[in-house]
């Protein structure tokens, strides 16, 4: 089976502006997306990564970065003025300038604890399932006012980042870190999956690594919604008086 061609986003001369973007995934794609040629801005609070990320990043296209904390909505206005300055462009967030010729995507990062929503943290759950409820309403309002800005969410699986155990800024010598667990994928791993995904113009870019598989995904988001469906307890796959017809009705199934 060919490829998917990639998503027309990817494209020479395009902006790319990535909210953390200068460790992790998030430099993962500003790399992505440099090789093919776009300009790409990196937001991010850690000024010393900043300076890494910027020295890393190789394409035609140019780099800018710009010190953001995100949690703060008058500092955008730093990204808004590089964007006009550097770029001489709009912000890719203003979408009414967006057409099918010069299409617009906005990229998302959720988890699979909003999804699946496993006991143990429901703070971080709940804002995770936060995120995803807002994204899919913006899929869902854009798809109508601006059909050509594509709207993805990316759920990424057990991925070795700096939230989980690599603390390798860009350029730094990998053999100072901890080795990466063989379960986990690599954050360039994640972003070559959501390309892929990209390309076939999927909303929801739900992650496998090499300890699950996008069918064991599936089936444990099959069973949680059918907990509701069925009348079932919440959480049942956790509970141990449900456990085993769980593990069973799970190697039954073949999505």
């Amino acid at each position: 089976m060919s490829s998917p061609a990639p998503h027309p986003v990817f494209s020479p001369s395009n902006l790319a502006v990535i909210t953390g973007g200068a460790s992790g995934i998030g430099l993962a794609l500003a790399q992505k997306c440099a090789s093919y040629d776009m300009n790409v801005l990196i937001c991010d609070i850690n000024a010393a990564n900043l300076k890494a990320a910027k020295d890393v990043i190789k394409g035609k296209g140019k780099v800018e970065t710009v010190e953001l904390d995100v949690s703060k909505l008058e500092e955008y206005e730093k990204v808004k003025s590089v964007v006009e300055k550097e770029f001489d462009a709009l912000l890719p967030l203003a979408t009414t300038h967006s057409t099918a010729s010069n299409p617009t995507s906005i990229i998302i990062t959720g988890s699979k604890q909003g999804i699946t929503n496993p006991p143990g943290n429901p703070a971080y759950n709940a804002s995770k399932a936060a995120v995803r409820t807002l994204a899919e309403h913006l899929s869902f309002d854009l798809s109508r006012s601006t059909p050509t800005t594509s709207v993805h969410l990316l759920v990424p699986g057990w991925t070795f980042t700096g939230m989980t155990g690599n603390g390798r800024a860009a350029g730094e010598e990998a053999q100072t870190q901890r080795e990466k667990p063989e379960g986990a994928w690599t954050a360039e791993q994640v972003v070559g999956y959501l390309e892929a995904r990209m390309g076939e113009g999927r909303f929801y870019v739900i992650c496998p690594d090499n300890d699950v598989s996008e069918s064991v995904d599936r089936k444990r988001i099959a069973w949680a919604t059918n907990d509701l469906l069925t009348g079932r307890p919440p959480l049942t796959r956790w509970r141990e008086d449900y456990a085993k017809e769980a593990e069973d009705w799970m190697a039954g199934q073949d999505l």
